[in-house]
């Protein structure tokens, strides 16, 4: 037998066990909301934009709960969602391999159910960090396993109000608009927002310098001068990517004099921070994040070793820049050190949550309340620009209006994505809490359809009629009552 029937036979074995267990929890759960309709087309009951790890986890979890008349739409072809196999250069994830991510507390979901399915426990101790490319796999695994309704190659171009729905304009496989109820947008790390580029590099062709969530042609950058700005985990996949695609040197652009190197947040992870931290006083959550902000996350050591083991590379410390300029053929960029010129630089400068930059979101910008409208109070801390940028959400990630009655939509728009971590903790962009966050979102959801269909359901529990017993069990003894008390 060939180790590839070995494994799909494993694989067949973890899925039979799956359908079991939620045959015993009795899930999906029997489907509950009131349909509804919208000039004769069918009225979704949410709509997530997005199917990468956090989109796909909470599809399950709606679909789990018996919320199913949802889809999920994603821009990209099927098995390129989310960062994994783009613009994520890392070799392998930075978590470990034993937290649960996605699974939604199902054993047989989690990857390391599917891993030993397929390689066995003696494979599974001897792997030491997930490959980024089998993370993807368990990914894709885990959507089709479950059947979930994903739409690929479909773009959001436009919300608008449509009186209490949410309408939806679409481009690509699925064109025209939709109509739903509940919208989540699980946009990842890009938010609500897009890369966050420095203000020297305004005006500079794009030719010399990409962003590093940009499609790269690193074998174009083969023999040239590259500049990378940062030390984070981005700065170091790809400064790596650029000296192994044959990159005559690499200097990697350090403003701080020293390199992060302790990871704050998962010194101190645990199901507290996961169920606690969003339910500090805003002042707690502020001093938390601006804390881990000012420390920085360091890169990851084996990232950090797969830049230093190359000759051609330098980590220069205390080396902002002040100002780049373009020249016919390379960038002269002038750092606090010295002047230096450069074929090419990759800013590794992360993302931004500036909600005007994206035209999709229009409608919704100029109501979108964030921490900036009132909710940040100077005694809180240094007033930080990105965390001020932040959607001041409510429990169940929904976005607030600047101005109440403005807006009404964005109280049924749910911000499941990397812009929420000041309100609601890290629980909607990476692996560690990313069930915890699911839960909390569905929840949130699943008592505003309720309570939106209050009328309905009580309706459905005066109309309810058919009889547990057929009175025939039982005989009324009241006459033979009356007849015992005259004797």
């Amino acid at each position: 037998m060939s180790a590839q029937v070995d494994r799909q036979t494993g694989l067949d074995a973890l899925e039979q066990r799956l359908a079991e267990d939620l045959s015993l929890l009795e899930l999906p759960a029997k489907p509950w909301v009131a349909e509804r309709t919208h000039d004769g087309d069918r009225v979704r009951d949410v709509v997530v934009i997005g199917a990468g790890m956090c989109g796909l986890a909470v599809t399950a979890k709606l679909i789990l709960t018996g919320i199913n008349n949802v889809v999920a739409y994603d821009a990209a072809p099927a098995g390129l969602e989310g960062p994994w196999v783009t613009f994520a250069r890392m070799e392998t994830l930075r978590s470990p391999k034993t937290l649960h991510g996605p699974a939604l507390g199902l054993p047989q979901l989690t990857f390391r159910a599917w891993f030993t399915a397929q390689w066995g426990s003696e494979a599974w101790e001897s792997l030491d960090k997930i490959p980024k490319q089998q993370w993807m796999e368990y990914l894709v695994w885990y959507r089709n396993v479950l059947d979930l309704p994903v739409r690929n190659n479909v773009r959001m171009t436009g919300i608008a109000e449509a009186g209490d729905l949410i309408a939806l304009d679409l481009e690509g496989a699925e064109t025209g608009r939709v109509y739903t109820r509940h919208l989540v947008l699980a946009t990842g790390r890009s938010g609500l927002g897009g890369f966050a580029v420095p203000d020297f590099l305004d005006g500079i062709d794009r030719r010399f310098w990409a962003h590093s969530a940009d499609d790269i042609d690193f074998t174009a950058l083969q023999g040239k001068r590259i500049a990378v700005i940062g030390a984070g985990a981005s700065s170091m996949d790809n400064a790596a990517t650029a000296l192994e695609s044959g990159a005559a040197s690499v200097d990697l652009l350090i403003r701080r004099k020293e390199m992060p190197r302790i990871n704050k947040m998962t010194g101190i992870g645990s199901q507290g921070v996961v169920h606690g931290m969003h339910q500090l006083p805003d002042a707690w959550k502020w001093k938390f994040v601006d804390y881990t902000a000012a420390s920085q996350t360091p890169p990851p050591r084996s990232s950090t070793l797969r830049v230093s083991r190359h000759p051609n590379a330098r980590f220069l410390l205390d080396c902002g820049i002040r100002a780049v300029t373009q020249e016919a053929e390379n960038l002269l960029i002038e750092t606090t050190q010295q002047p230096m010129r450069y074929d090419f630089l990759i800013a590794a400068t992360g993302f931004k949550n500036d909600f005007s930059g994206r035209p999709e979101f229009a409608a919704l910008a100029p109501h979108i309340r964030s921490w900036s409208d009132g909710r940040y109070r100077p005694e809180m801390g240094a007033p930080r620009e990105d965390m001020l940028a932040s959607p001041d959400l409510g429990p169940a990630f929904e976005f607030r209006e600047k101005i109440p009655g403005a807006c009404p939509m964005l109280a049924h728009i749910h911000c499941f994505n990397d812009a929420a971590m000041l309100t609601h903790g890290k629980v909607s962009g990476d692996i560690p809490a990313v069930s915890a966050g699911a839960d909390r979102l569905v929840r949130g959801i699943t008592a505003s359809l309720f309570a939106e269909d209050v009328e309905t359901h009580f309706a459905s529990l005066i109309a309810y009629d058919i009889p547990e017993l057929q009175g025939d069990e039982w005989l009324d003894s009241t006459p033979l009552l009356n007849k015992d008390n005259a004797l």
